[in-house]
């Protein structure tokens, strides 16, 4: 029995070891972890994001973490100045919808009532909210959808400060820590692997079969989903709306991040301008491009009466909207709030 254990030991038990080394390192080199704090997982998935108290919910589809080149390169087509020069980071992973945040999604936040809202908190997920902590939107003094349609639509004309305070009542609704998208993962979501000017590669004869914009939005938004989704299933990252960012656009942000700089963020701390992303349906083909960069302006408020302008509603803006994002590995509680931006009153 002896001569057989040693025999086993000697003979069996490292060949044994070589064999799982072997399977570990094959298994690294094709299947290599993904930059961020979340490899990819079995739990890792697209998902629905039922809203409570209601018929409507969120499709939301995983994006990997990973590095990439972002911005656009000086040949570009359509390329503006504030476009880089091009810098290499990293985001970690993030759901994302698929879709932009349409007006049945977005009514309901307008139409909450904070004792309603009191009854619908969940009792479990990433955070827990008091219903007093969520600000609620004044109705709007006009259709906002100026007559284009609501139904299955996109909803325009928020302010920076209403989107992310959606997000916020969303995260209190859900229990799940729900935000915007950074200017990083924004295009990092867009090109879904690509490195071209438009997810689909260089040719602008495609991007009919991919957005909505100056040249076939006959001068209105359209449905969301109408047109092909990109290589991760994201549906008008290419026009149609153009969409919120979580940051304070800088015109000189390649200058201000490192190189392998690790998700980048300027967090809002003036009223304007706050960054956009993807074009919308009146603008020209090179600002849909992955790269494009846009911010906000004034004169999106020039029709608002008010003074101070309202916190919550653009009135000339029919072509602005957002999607939202939720981490896979979200900030402690503590850390939450710095999503959750304070309004700046507007008096120009």
């Amino acid at each position: 029995m002896t001569t057989f254990h040693n025999f086993f030991r000697k003979q069996f038990l490292p060949r044994a070891w070589y064999l799982v080394f072997g399977i570990i390192l094959v298994a690294s080199t094709i299947y290599p972890e993904k930059a961020g704090n979340l490899p990819v997982s079995e739990d890792f998935e697209p998902y629905t994001e039922p809203i409570p108290g209601s018929d409507q919910a969120i499709q939301m589809t995983p994006v990997p973490g990973g590095t990439f080149v972002m911005g656009s390169p000086p040949e570009e087509t359509g390329r503006e100045e504030d476009e880089g020069p091009p810098k290499k980071v990293s985001v970690d992973s993030f759901w994302m919808g698929i879709h932009e945040i349409t007006w049945d999604q977005y009514d309901l936040f307008v139409k909450e009532e904070i004792e309603d809202l009191k009854g619908q908190l969940p009792a479990s997920g990433d955070v827990a909210l008091q219903a007093d902590a969520v600000s609620l939107p004044t109705p709007p003094y006009v259709d906002m959808s100026f007559g284009m349609g609501r139904e299955g639509y996109p909803a325009i004309n928020m302010t920076h400060y209403a989107a992310v305070m959606y997000t916020k009542w969303l995260t209190a609704k859900t229990g799940h820590f729900y935000r915007l998208p950074t200017e990083a993962e924004w295009e990092y979501a867009c090109r879904a692997g690509s490195n071209t000017a438009y997810s689909f590669g260089e040719d602008v004869a495609a991007l009919d079969e991919y957005g909505w914009y100056e040249g076939n939005s006959d001068g209105q938004y359209h449905h969301v989903g109408e047109k092909k989704p990109n290589e991760l299933g994201l549906y008008d990252m290419h026009g149609n709306v153009a969409e919120w960012t979580m940051d304070q656009y800088h015109e000189d942000y390649f200058d201000r991040i490192e190189e392998g700089a690790e998700n980048p963020l300027f967090l809002p701390d003036q009223l304007y301008p706050r960054s956009l992303r993807g074009g919308g349906w009146s603008q020209e083909s090179a600002e849909l491009r992955c790269a494009s960069r846009q911010h906000s302006v004034k004169r999106w408020k020039r029709r608002d009466p008010q003074l101070p302008k309202s916190r919550w509603w653009l009135t000339d803006a029919p072509f602005v909207g957002f999607r939202v994002v939720r981490p896979a590995d979200p900030p402690p509680p503590e850390e939450m709030e710095q999503y959750w931006i304070d309004a700046i009153e507007d008096y120009n």
